[in-house]
């Protein structure tokens, strides 16, 4: 191998050979060379490229069907979305910790920071800044400021960039500004003078001009356009941040700060910050380039006319703008009060078509027409009164900015010719003009130059007149934005205090909410109802002291009102524990793990509210709800192994019927009440945590279902704590956790020593109710034998008796009477069905694990089970009394002239029978 190694030229001498070819070839067979490898380099790398580009629509295609996204490291997410023919690929990134710590003081903190809070007297953390009202002051300049952090985060960011490509465009277009002006004065000299040389040549180079210019426009246009969308997209991603996370802010901004006026989240992000982003990107074009025209034309037109008219343009400048700063309306509050008329009828439609099915069922349209009426009615009346106020503002600021302005401008343009000695270059070319026919023409080209350059600077000094007004219109949109992000920030970071807290107010949290346990403990907790800040909770029951273990399955129950969702809300973070000590499982999913069922060192706790909910997605979405299909995937579960968690809630026709995992639509309007809440079970088992909190998880699935329910979530481990007012779920749980609604409450174990002695007293009622019902059983048969005796008129039995069925009854016999006693007996059958369905009822709710009870006990059962199967027919006892009643009373039969009781009752059955 070693000589065969020397027999081969090193590699380096190879290379040194074909570069001595290479130098030694001529010129043209290098070019080609290098074309040659050029062009295979780039079908290369054009082919990796379209590669790569075809595997990127491949798997974003796939990501779209599955509504799914591709998450890399640090919370990167990346999404494709449809765009046309194509799928655009779009990186998000998470705005990081430090950065919501590092913008905290700029919106918690007034412009003065902690010494002006300390001088103010005000506390910390209640920001917005002290002078919030929309207008041009202090505020609006560190609102503005403190927003501009979030939308141009670096130097080196794609806003800066932006701004830097606007900033060209804007000097190029002033510069082209300048071109046109001289250009002007050029072609309209050349044309007095008759040279159609020079006039045919200005002709050219004002064509030239044009295609720039026409570019620039459009650029800056364009560019604006990209600026408010760049500042949109940062402002977005950066309150969905702070809005969207494990701090619940999206639920504490509305029901427990009350910090957003004029509005919900919805309102101020959808509607205020667009028209935010738009103010700000173009207040750059309406304020920089009309800044940087004046500063340039002003110097030309100071040397063209001189310092005295210089002067006059300046002194016209500040007593136009200091008149319209003392005449315009204001419109910075104007536009803050529109716009929060604009999010309050927007939320009453919305309240509309929320609660729709409920509006219609007590047909309240005519009430919810009138406040609709009247929430148009203010918003109109308010607009109306700011288009009066525009109409007047801008009459006023048409005749100053127009008018006045073209008259001065006139006026100065005239000082070289009537008075040359303060004419500046135009009064110095005047002077020295040897003939008159030369200084027409200089005249006519600096008139006109002049002219356009005060055409020019008047246009200029009018944005910039008219920019006060957008200021203004800014600093309301400022303002609402601003407050937005406050509330988040204070929302995110609990910075409330005060000098003197309400009790159970939010500067009032003593309590705590430990993560990491492996049950569920309330030490000590008050369960309160929070307010809105900064006013006080109100108490609705008492230091709550509880512990559930793993298997400890708890039925929490009470009245309307008694505080059984609040439990659960409080567990789940959703309200502050004012007091006390709450400990509980970590929210995590245990979904693709294999052990099965599972334990209380894995941890996890889900939460299914009352009103299942439903998110956009596909089916499969709806199933593994909150993953993503992403989260399935990395946790190793397929579509496969989502059959079985459908088959044990008795749904697995859902894929076939629906069309498949990948199928969208909305899926609230798509499935019935019981499979809306057999697919929150569904999360619960594909999930599988070690708790589960379900707040009436079955009332719309029966019975049969709502056992196998329970008993599928038993199995796998799932240790379960119910919210419901049923009595029925009992036998699926060990404790019961009672709340009375009047600040009590108590913690039993269901089927205990004091729940039994209860059961035996009152069993021992109702065996003193059987008793009852057999001695008027008794009775009904005495009275049966007694009228079947003979009555005669006025009272008196005849000689011979004449029993039942052989004879028939006394013609004279009272129906009235015989109905009498016939219901006395049959309120009798009632009182022994009551009995026996209450023992029936007790029966249920006892676990298997408790004793039975004595044995004189279940021998009251046997006497009565004939009225115990009639009980179970009826559900209650009520119930089962009110339709005993119906069947057991027969129609009283009517007796005729001369025909017995009994013939009229054998009658009725004929005819019956027939």
């Amino acid at each position: 191998m070693a000589n065969q190694s020397t027999l081969r030229p090193a590699l380096s001498s190879l290379l040194q050979q074909y570069l001595e070819l290479l130098r030694k070839a001529p010129k043209y067979s290098r070019v080609l060379l290098a074309a040659v490898l050029a062009a295979a380099a780039g079908g290369y790398y054009q082919k990796r490229r379209l590669a790569r580009k075809r595997a990127e629509e491949r798997q974003g295609r796939a990501l779209i069907r599955r509504n799914s996204e591709v998450k890399l490291n640090d919370g990167v997410r990346v999404i494709y979305v449809p765009y046309k023919t194509k799928n655009a690929k779009v990186t998000i990134r998470p705005t990081k910790a430090t950065t919501f710590d590092a913008h905290r003081r700029l919106f918690l903190e007034p412009p003065g920071g902690r010494d002006f809070r300390r001088a103010s007297g005000s506390g910390g953390g209640e920001g917005p800044p002290i002078n919030t009202k929309p207008g041009l002051n202090l505020a609006f300049l560190h609102q503005l400021l403190s927003l501009l952090s979030i939308m141009i985060p670096r130097l080196t960011s794609k806003e800066s960039f932006l701004l830097l490509l606007h900033t060209i465009f804007l000097v190029s277009r002033t510069y082209l500004s300048l071109v046109v002006a001289r250009l002007d004065g050029e072609i309209v000299r050349d044309l007095v003078a008759g040279n159609g040389k020079a006039f045919s040549w200005g002709i050219v180079k004002w064509l030239g001009v044009g295609g720039p210019a026409v570019y620039c426009n459009a650029m800056i246009k364009y560019l604006q356009a990209k600026i408010s969308i760049a500042f949109r997209t940062r402002l977005t991603r950066y309150i969905h941040d702070l809005y969207l996370n494990d701090n619940l802010g999206y639920y504490k901004v509305q029901n427990l700060d009350g910090g957003l006026v004029g509005g919900g989240a919805d309102q101020f992000i959808t509607s205020d910050l667009p028209l935010f982003c738009d103010n700000a990107a173009a207040l750059y074009s309406s304020l920089g380039k009309p800044f940087l025209d004046l500063v340039v034309f002003n110097y030309q037109l100071y040397r063209a006319l001189g310092g005295l008219s210089f002067a006059g343009i300046m002194v016209n400048y500040i007593g136009s703008a200091w008149m319209l700063r003392k005449l315009s309306p204001p419109f910075g509050k104007l536009a803050a009060a529109q716009g929060r008329r604009e999010g309050e009828f927007r939320g009453l439609h919305s309240r509309i078509i929320a609660n729709a099915e409920e509006i219609a069922f007590y047909g309240g349209a005519d009430m919810e027409q009138g406040f609709l009426d009247q929430g148009f009615r203010e918003l109109k009346h308010l607009m109306e009164r700011i288009y009066g106020m525009k109409i007047r503002y801008n009459m006023l600021e048409d005749f100053v900015l127009k008018y006045s302005w073209s008259a001065l401008g006139y006026l100065f343009s005239s000082m070289p010719v009537f008075l040359p000695a303060w004419g500046g270059l135009g009064g110095l070319v005047e002077l020295g003009s040897p003939t008159s026919g030369g200084k027409e023409k200089d005249r006519m080209r600096a008139f006109i130059t002049n002219k356009r350059l005060m055409l020019s600077l008047a246009d200029a000094g009018g944005r910039m007149m008219y920019s006060i007004k957008d200021l203004s219109e800014l600093a309301g949109y400022t303002s609402r934005v601003y407050s937005l992000v406050s509330t988040l920030h204070r929302v995110h970071s609990h910075s409330y205090s005060s000098p003197r807290p309400e009790l159970f107010s939010l500067a009032d949290i003593q309590g705590t909410l430990h993560y990491g346990f492996t049950g569920i403990r309330l030490e000590g907790v008050p369960i309160v109802v929070p307010s809105v800040w900064p006013h006080g909770g109100e108490i609705l029951v008492d230091d709550v002291d509880i512990l559930i273990r793993p298997g400890d399955h708890l039925l929490i129950s009470g009245p309307n009102g008694a505080g059984k969702t609040s439990v659960a809300r409080l567990i789940a973070g959703l309200w502050p524990v004012y007091r006390g000590l709450i400990s509980r499982p970590r929210n995590v999913s245990n979904a693709g793990l294999k052990e099965d069922p599972v334990t209380a060192d894995l941890g996890g706790i889900m939460f299914l509210p009352q009103k299942p909910y439903l998110a956009q997605g596909t089916l499969r979405d709806q199933v593994i709800y909150p993953h993503t299909e992403a989260d399935m995937r990395a946790a190793g579960v397929s579509d496969w192994d989502l059959i079985p968690v459908l088959k044990a809630v008795r749904l697995s026709y859902l894929p076939d019927r629906e069309g498949g995992w990948d199928t969208k639509k909305e899926w609230k309007d798509v499935l019935s009440g019981g499979e809306k809440q057999r697919i929150s079970l569904a999360r619960v088992i594909y999930h599988s945590p070690a708790f589960a909190v379900l707040d009436e998880p079955t009332s719309a699935v029966s019975s049969d279902v709502e056992g196998v329910l329970y008993s599928v979530c038993k199995e796998k481990g799932i240790t379960l704590v119910t919210l419901s007012t049923r009595a029925s779920l009992k036998k699926y749980h060990t404790f019961q956790l009672s709340l009375d609604g009047e600040g009590g409450w108590a913690m039993e174990r269901i089927g205990g020593q004091q729940e039994r002695g209860e059961v035996e007293r009152e069993l021992e009622m109702l065996r003193e109710r059987v008793k009852d019902a057999k001695a008027m059983r008794e009775r009904l048969e005495k009275v049966k034998a007694a009228l079947a005796k003979v009555w005669v008129e006025g009272g008196e039995l005849p000689d011979e008796e004449v029993f039942i069925g052989t004879e028939s009854y006394a013609e004279s016999v009272t129906p009235d009477f015989a109905y009498s006693i016939l219901s006395e007996a049959k309120a009798a059958e009632v009182r022994e069905g009551e009995a026996s369905a209450a023992t029936q009822h007790q029966e249920e709710t006892t676990p298997e694990s408790v004793e039975t009870a004595p044995s004189e006990m279940s021998a009251s059962f046997a006497d009565v089970t004939k009225s115990q199967a009639l009980a179970e027919s009826q559900g209650d006892v009520s119930a089962m009394g009110e339709s005993y009643a119906d069947i057991a009373e027969p129609a009283s039969p009517e007796v005729k002239d001369g025909e017995s009781y009994d013939a009229a009752i054998t009658t009725e059955k004929d005819l019956g029978g027939n």
